[in-house]
Order: structure tokens, then sequence, then C-alpha cells
């Protein structure tokens, strides 16, 4: 029985009450579950059918920064679908607005953004080319993401990964 998806994330976060206000505002979770005390909460995606897709355990404001990467090893970054290139551009405006985006890319058949939570963890938002747009041009690169050209290409509308991550 082969992995089909990734079901749900968790992180240890300084600040759980930060962090789902964040993953709240910026890309639209809300919240499944919260511990008392602010130890912890579970949230759900607004399109997601999961119990959960990411919950945040608070460790206190004296948690040192991750290292992973850098000095030990760790999770690079979690990267979460998105299903048209328009949520995509509104979620760019999110990001940017709150301060988190650290960059974004053409990586041929997906264009990622790719930002920073309230404890610096990275995280990719991304848009699946379908299936049944790949060609040539679309085989795996790191090239700076036009955005707009990108909708202007497929459409703000054009539901992505069909035939890849979502069954066509």
């Amino acid at each position: 029985m082969p992995v089909q998806r990734l079901n749900h994330a968790v992180l240890y976060v300084r600040d759980a009450a930060r962090s789902v206000a964040f993953y709240a505002d910026v890309l639209g979770f809300r919240t499944v579950t919260e511990l008392p005390g602010g130890r912890g909460a579970f949230l759900q995606a607004a399109g997601s059918s999961n119990d959960h897709d990411l919950a945040v355990f608070s460790i206190g404001e004296q948690a040192g920064a991750s290292q992973a990467g850098r000095s030990t090893v760790g999770l690079y970054h979690l990267a979460w679908e998105v299903d048209t290139l328009g949520e995509l551009a509104a979620i760019e405006q999110r990001l940017r607005a709150a301060g988190a985006l650290v960059g974004a890319s053409d990586h041929g058949s997906t264009k990622a953004l790719y930002a920073h939570d309230p404890d610096g963890l990275e995280f990719e938002v991304c848009w699946l080319v379908p299936a049944a747009l790949l060609g040539e041009d679309t085989g795996m690169r790191t090239e700076r993401l036009d955005l707009a050209a990108e909708i202007a290409r497929y459409g703000a509308d054009t539901t992505g990964g069909l035939g890849v991550s979502v069954p066509a």
C-alpha cells in the first residue's frame, strides 16, 4: 500500500496563539480544537476534509531557532497546494502584507511561493500545472516566478494538479 498524500503536519512553535493567528490570517486555516492554556491547536485548511491539516504546540519564547539545513538535519519545508493561480496570487498578496514572503520560483510544472511563519519555519504554497498542459517547457527547473505571466498563460481559474495530484 503506497503512501498517497500528506495528511497533516505538526510544528513545535514558540507561541501557538501567534502561529494560529498567522496561519488563519495568511493561509485561511481555521481552528478545529484549541488545547487549554495556549498549549496548542489543531487547524484545518479551508478546502480540506481532514480532521486537521496542521497542529501547533507551544514550547515557549525561550526556544531557539531551528538550525535544520544550517547545522542540523531536519525538515526544510512543507508545501501546500492551491487549486488555482488566482488563489496563489491572493496568497502572495497576504504573504507580502505579513512580511512573510521570502521567495517565488517557477519549477516548470510547479509555480511556488516560499514564506516563513512567525518562528522562521519555511513553507511553500504551490500550484501544479495540470497533466494535460504539461510539455517539454514544464520540466523541472528553478527560475524566477512571473505570476502575472503564468496567469496569462494558464488562466487565473484553471484547476491545477488535475491528473497529477488530483484525479482527472
